[in-house]
């Protein structure tokens, strides 16, 4: 199943709009932010080149998510970081002996259909009745590159220097789709990589331009 990531431009134009789709959205991941003690979410005054206009950024299967996430945790948790063909029982077993660990990741403890990442620095994912009802636990884009850099030597990606991102999708895609498919790699870890690529270029894009990473 297709997972897509957008980023949100968090601007003047968009956010102060009473046609903002994203306005209950921002409105509780700002009340999270306030009852954690953090800043609300920035809003940027319009600048030429910056626009209130929302696209895609990346795209994959859920599957290859949870497979980046597996080798995160294994890789936190100072166990060797195999690839493995498909998801098995190992993953469940990562996620029931680190429980703990895995729900301060902000790459680990997100929804894979919803919710968001912030341009708002925090340790770990922020989680009220509210966001759980709704799009999950709230994450930080500088906590999911953090995350990412962690993992980044175990899969053969100097985060320092990484290959080029793969072109995100065309447009958007419906659950029951298959993403679209990933390019060759002859690496053992080809799918972990892909989504990588896609998450980082999305965090970086998110603290470099001030948006919003939306998962849909």
């Amino acid at each position: 199943m297709a997972c897509d990531l957008w980023l949100v431009p968090l601007v003047d134009v968009l956010c102060h709009s009473p046609d903002n789709p994203f306005s209950e959205e921002i409105a509780a991941y700002n009340d999270a932010l306030v009852g954690a003690g953090l800043p609300e979410i920035p809003v940027f005054s319009y600048m030429p080149g910056l626009s209130g206009d929302v696209a895609p950024v990346a795209g994959f299967d859920y599957d290859a998510l949870h497979f980046l996430r597996r080798a995160y945790l294994l890789r936190l948790c100072g166990l060797e970081v195999t690839p493995v063909g498909e998801l098995g029982g190992d993953y469940e077993q990562l996620l029931e002996m680190f429980e703990t660990t895995a729900q301060q990741s902000h790459l680990v403890w997100h929804y894979d259909h919803a919710g968001a990442y912030v341009p708002v620095d925090f340790p770990h994912p922020l989680a009220t009745e509210e966001l759980l009802a709704g799009g999950g636990p709230l994450g930080s884009s500088h906590g999911l590159l953090r995350d990412l850099e962690l993992v980044a030597p175990a899969l053969g990606i100097d985060p320092a220097n990484p290959p080029a991102a793969p072109a995100p999708p065309a447009g958007p895609t419906s659950l029951e789709e298959r993403a679209a498919a990933a390019p060759l790699d002859d690496g053992p870890f080809a799918r972990e990589r892909h989504v990588w690529l896609g998450l980082h270029a999305a965090a970086t894009r998110s603290l470099g331009q001030g948006s919003m990473i939306v998962f849909s």
